[in-house]
């Protein structure tokens, strides 16, 4: 006789759930075994087992009759604008009727500012909701006064129960809602605490159904954790359509909102703000926040251009060195991979003449942008060797590419974006690895764009990067002798 599978498997219910992913097991574990963090792994509620084999489902009405696909219209399910440019970029021309959105940032970064200027915007084409379950009704109006954001069609509501929200909506009928945020409204009959898995869950998927059956644009607005992921299941983010992480550092005025998941667009588009007293500005040219405005050159600095998704970022990098034989030199990075600036200093060391052994090495980009894609490596090998020998990098020089730890100087995706953004800058000279494609095939490297007016110049290695940089003197030992 064979063994009944079913009625095996049915004894191992799940028991155990990690409370901030969702992340279910038999046996309780100090560590969840999907986010990986500790002491979250509480008991659960049994959950009722399968049943053994399939369950018949006779055929029933249909919500609407299946039709060919160029029949079907499109037309309700444009995008309509924000009114914010940066905003609209990111997400795919506007907002879509029936989308739902997830929004996440640290606290503090200034989500509530930005969707409290987009409300105000959208609701000239209808009304607005906004649920705030954090702040009161008057914290949120100060606010608003604060960045202009007043509309009679802008409706605000300071509510933390499922049912309320529900109320709320079928009064207002609103074309646009916000919560804000997701993880402090409670669904009521449901087990958990606000913030919990369960609640979370069940929160969001009632927002979201109703969202689809009124054709209402919703947007969540989502906790982090302290590494920078979305608080709650991993479900979370399959159930929305688009979500976005709106970043920033606190001591600087530069905002950044990017889609990391996006139904309606592409996830290479970011949309970059400024942060100010009155609110938030767009900025559609935000390179020169991160350059130093200076008449002469100064050791220590290089210029290089970022790509942020599908955006040329032009950015400037700054570097400190220190001599001290009685310490043990120090790596410090500000903006920058502090991994990827120990191996460079490591390449500085062994493939050229620098020498950095005892040297403190201190780097860090202007205006509070984060460089991490591995093309910014050139421009901060050379703004290190800059301020090692003394010697200036010139104003109209940019530099980009991956330094490999042969010392090699390895191609870098986007080239022909970098080089157009920085010739629309002013610059004339741009450092690129050899085979970058940068120039036209059959032409020497060092030939002149016509379309960007900027000389190509190929290195195939850092040295040669300096040499072309520096001059040749950089690379001698009497320049690089300690001090």
């Amino acid at each position: 006789m064979g063994r009944d599978y079913g009625a095996g498997m049915a004894k191992s219910a799940v028991a155990y759930e990690c409370t901030s992913c969702g992340w279910r097991t038999s046996r309780w574990a100090g560590r969840c075994g999907e986010c990986q963090q500790w002491g979250t792994v509480e008991k659960a509620l049994p959950q009722a087992p399968p049943r053994a084999g399939l369950i018949a489902v006779g055929s029933g009405p249909v919500s609407t009759p299946a039709v060919p696909i160029g029949q079907v219209n499109a037309t309700a399910a444009s995008p309509s604008p924000t009114g914010l440019g940066e905003l609209d970029r990111v997400l795919g021309g506007g907002l879509v009727p029936g989308a739902v959105i997830l929004l996440a940032g640290e606290p503090g970064v200034g989500k509530s500012t930005l969707l409290l200027e987009a409300c105000a915007s959208a609701a000239a084409s209808g009304p607005v909701l906004y649920v705030t379950a954090e702040e009161s009704a008057g914290q949120v109006r100060l606010r608003a006064d604060r960045v202009g954001a007043i509309h009679p069609d802008l409706y605000l509501a300071a509510e933390t129960g499922l049912a309320a929200v529900l109320t709320h909506i079928e009064q207002v009928q609103p074309r646009l809602l916000i919560v804000d945020s997701v993880q402090t409204v409670a669904a009521h009959g449901v087990e958990g605490v606000p913030g919990g898995v369960t609640q979370i869950r069940a929160v969001s998927a009632a927002l979201a159904s109703i969202a689809k059956d009124h054709m209402m644009t919703t947007v969540l607005v989502g906790h982090v954790t302290k590494d920078g992921t979305i608080a709650g299941p991993r479900a979370l983010e399959h159930l929305v359509d688009v979500v976005l992480y709106f970043e920033g550092e606190r001591h600087s005025q530069l905002r950044i909102v990017r889609a990391v998941k996006n139904r309606y667009g592409s996830t290479d588009e970011i949309g970059c703000f400024s942060l100010g007293e009155d609110g938030l500005t767009g900025l559609p040219d935000p390179s020169g926040l991160f350059l130093s405005h200076r008449h002469e050159p100064v050791p220590g600095t290089c210029v290089t251009v970022a790509l942020e998704g599908r955006r040329a970022l032009v950015a400037e990098v700054q570097a400190l060195t220190g001599y001290d034989p009685a310490e043990l030199p120090r790596r410090v990075a500000s903006g920058l991979d502090h991994t990827r600036l120990g191996m460079l200093v490591a390449v500085l060391k062994r493939r050229t003449h620098l020498k950095l052994a005892k040297h403190d090495v201190y780097a860090a980009t202007v205006g509070g942008v984060k460089l991490t894609e591995p093309a910014v490596d050139l421009a901060v090998a050379l703004a290190i060797a800059s301020t090692t020998v003394n010697l200036s990098v010139p104003g109209d020089v940019v530099a980009f590419g991956e330094v490999g730890l042969a010392g090699e100087v390895r191609r870098v995706p986007g080239l022909d974006r970098r080089v157009a953004e920085a010739g629309r800058l002013g610059f004339r000279r741009a450092i690129v690895p050899i085979s970058s494609g940068a120039t036209v095939p059959g032409e020497p490297a060092g030939k002149v764009d016509p379309g960007s007016a900027i000389e190509i110049r190929e290195v195939p290695n850092v040295t040669a990067a300096i040499a072309v940089a520096l001059g040749d003197y950089a690379l001698s030992d009497e320049a690089s002798a300690e001090e």
